[in-house]
């Protein structure tokens, strides 16, 4: 399980915003206490987003993003805005980076005005301010600081870890089950998957179910049986993968509890009532619609890929219409849904949920359906009512 994983998932994402050469490399590095970013003062230093993923205490594990000074200029500083601007789609807390000597100024303006736009808590840092021939009093959202002479990073520190979030904790799985349970995972490991590693789902659903104080049991489809034979009772809940979700509702017994990674993937994720509606607008598409298939992450693309091979085809076969499709990957998620007919997102387990957020409201205020890989494979075979029995027992959130 790699850090990189959890850097979107269960990381509070940190972004330092601000004008050229305002501190922003200098203050993010004080913060870190580490040299995380480039510092000079030539503007435009930072060209591209700058990550880390660490502890900060007292906030814990969190991404840090340096990015691009909003009033970079000439046709390569807009490209390097839209990076800035990109950023700000995903992150859940902002530091608004104001040069003390200069004050406010229309750009700052801006951003401060697209922070409170977005919903994004922000603290403004004012810096440099060792360079003022008096330091004003830090109040509210307002913090004076000194990369120099670390001069109130304390204090900010302080501040960023107060915005932090608040609402119940979601968990992928541990809310369904019991201690002493049996969970048995099937996992497929066949040309679409990944070399030498477990998604991060597969990794969420075994953590989790040993935090229930439950046992997690990994088999692939056909040690299904097997496995479940062996057990000395059955297991509360099988989750598959769901490329083999007709496969093994048709092998397990009728009454036996089923889901899927990619729908508890949705449901800790906040969006799975929006999936399930969607998923029934696979009935009603037309010949020449056009279905966006959406996935999170950039992993390299196999002959049998799910989201660019398999859902195609099971999409053709199931509605019997001539579709068209597009994809996209990674952060790439266009501002304007209106032209699909439907939206197939994967999972989201490589999105934080301010982009999973911003995705499922766009579909919303366009009126474009949107489902993901688990509910629609579970609609198209007929078993989506069976793979959602076992989360109506949640405690946290109603599925239907």
């Amino acid at each position: 399980m790699t850090d990189q994983s959890f850097s979107t998932l269960n990381r509070l994402t940190i972004a330092f915003f601000g004008r050229r050469n305002a501190g922003k490399s200098r203050l993010m590095n004080a913060v870190t206490a580490q040299d995380v970013s480039i510092v000079s003062d030539v503007k435009g230093t930072t060209t591209d987003p700058v990550k880390k993923t660490m502890e900060l205490l007292p906030l814990g594990p969190v991404t840090v993003i340096d990015t691009p000074g909003i009033d970079d200029e000439g046709d390569l500083g807009a490209l390097r805005v839209q990076k800035t601007l990109r950023v700000l789609q995903t992150c859940d807390i902002a530091v608004l980076v104001v040069d003390s000597t200069l004050g406010f100024s229309a750009a700052d303006t801006q951003l401060e005005s697209l922070l409170s736009e977005k919903r994004i808590p922000y603290v403004i840092a004012f810096t440099k301010s060792d360079l003022l021939d008096a330091v004003p009093d830090s109040h509210d959202n307002c913090v004076y600081v000194s990369a120099a002479s670390a001069l109130n990073v304390g204090l900010l520190k302080e501040r960023i870890s107060a915005l932090r979030p608040s609402g119940s904790e979601r968990f992928f799985v541990r809310d369904l089950i019991h201690p002493g349970d049996f969970v048995v995972l099937v996992i497929p490991i066949d040309s679409s998957a990944p070399k030498g590693r477990l998604i991060l789902p597969q990794q969420l659903a075994i953590r989790d179910i040993l935090e229930a104080g439950a046992v997690p049991l990994c088999c692939g489809v056909d040690n299904l049986l097997p496995t479940i034979s062996a057990l000395a009772k059955p297991p509360a809940l099988v989750i598959t993968d769901s490329q083999a979700f007709a496969a093994v509702s048709a092998a397990l017994p009728a009454g036996q509890p089923l889901t899927s990674f990619s729908i508890l993937m949705a449901r800790m994720k906040g969006f799975l009532n929006q999936a399930v509606r969607g998923a029934f607008a696979l009935d009603s598409l037309q010949d020449g619609d056009t279905v966006l298939v959406s996935e999170g992450c950039t992993h390299h693309r196999q002959c049998e890929d799910i989201g660019t091979v398999k859902l195609p085809a099971w999409c053709r076969s199931h509605t019997k219409r001539s579709l068209l499709f597009e994809f996209t990957s990674g952060g790439g998620f266009p501002d304007d849904v209106s032209r699909f007919a439907l939206i197939i997102h994967c999972g989201a387990c490589m999105l934080n949920d301010n982009e999973v957020r911003r995705r499922m409201e766009l579909c919303a205020a366009f009126g474009t359906p949107v489902t993901n890989y688990g509910t629609a494979i579970a609609h198209m075979n007929g078993i989506l009512s069976r793979s959602l029995e076992p989360l109506r027992f949640a405690q946290t959130q109603e599925v239907l």
